[in-house]
């Protein structure tokens, strides 16, 4: 196991696609050392941002200890191995990941997790907007694994999703979650703002807490005892069904908490 520790507090940007288990493999501490990032517009070696350091664990294959919320692009790509982070880290963590974990012990910044392929990310604290999303302007949204957040999340998040699992646990999920998904699942265990699911053409998002609104291009469908999230687990509602998004001729499905939302009972008399 390779240990990286922040030499000092950055106050620029620093892009850092190196920190990846697959470019570490294979390398001894001084060939670590030596590769390239940018803090800025300024290139420097590794070994000038962080203290390196070798453990003799095998998991997990990079340790980093310290505020990296100004450090970006850790993990890219990815396929094998395990990050753990224990601080905050910066924008687009995990982003194309293809395999391996991602444990983060604190809050992640914007687009974690996006255009993800396989694999697994925990996000321990807070996401910011972006979640599991393209850039925009992209569709190549999110296409496998999975991602969990113990807080809460941005806005944006989930957008252009095509398969895959995204678990949201804290109180409050920003708008436009799950914006033209077309595939996958998103389950929110709390609350959900406004927006949701617009746009979306397929897969499904369950609101196990309150939801500010339903937009008018939903229809409702029925009510529904309980929701398969995966193979491996389902959630008690009983949940109203909603599906859409009919502007986009979607066949997306809303399942959204019957007992935390009394507001949207008037919708009953259509089914």
């Amino acid at each position: 196991m390779i240990v990286l520790t922040p030499l000092r507090k950055f106050t620029f940007p620093v892009n850092a696609e190196c920190i990846n288990p697959d470019v570490f493999q294979g390398k001894d501490t001084a060939e670590i050392a030596n590769l390239t990032v940018f803090e800025g517009n300024k290139q420097k070696k590794l070994s000038e941002l962080f203290k390196i350091q070798e453990d003799g664990a095998e998991s997990p294959t990079i340790t980093i200890n310290g505020d990296v919320s100004e450090v970006r692009r850790i993990g890219v790509g990815m396929k094998n191995g395990e990050i753990v982070i224990n601080g905050n880290v910066g924008m687009h963590l995990g982003e194309k990941m293809a395999g391996g974990k991602i444990t983060v012990n604190g809050d992640a910044c914007q687009w974690a997790g996006g255009s993800m392929k396989k694999g697994l990310i925990e996000i321990h604290g807070n996401a910011g907007d972006y979640l599991a999303s393209p850039y925009r302007g992209s569709t190549a949204g999110m296409k496998g694994g999975k991602i969990v957040v113990d807080g809460d999340v941005g806005s944006d998040s989930g957008a252009y999703l095509h398969g895959g699992l995204i678990k949201i646990k804290g109180n409050n999920v920003g708008q436009f979650l799950g914006f033209h998904m077309s595939d996958g699942v998103i389950h929110v265990e709390k609350n959900a703002s406004t927006r949701l699911g617009a746009n979306m053409t397929g897969g499904k998002i369950i609101v196990s807490g309150y939801v500010e609104e339903v937009m008018p291009s939903f229809t409702i469908d029925s009510v529904k005892p309980k929701v398969k999230v995966d193979d491996t687990e389902s959630v008690a509602g009983p949940f109203y069904v909603f599906l859409g998004d009919l502007a986009e001729k979607g066949t997306g499905k809303l399942f959204v908490s019957k007992a935390n939302n009394p507001h949207l009972k008037t919708y009953e008399k259509f089914l």
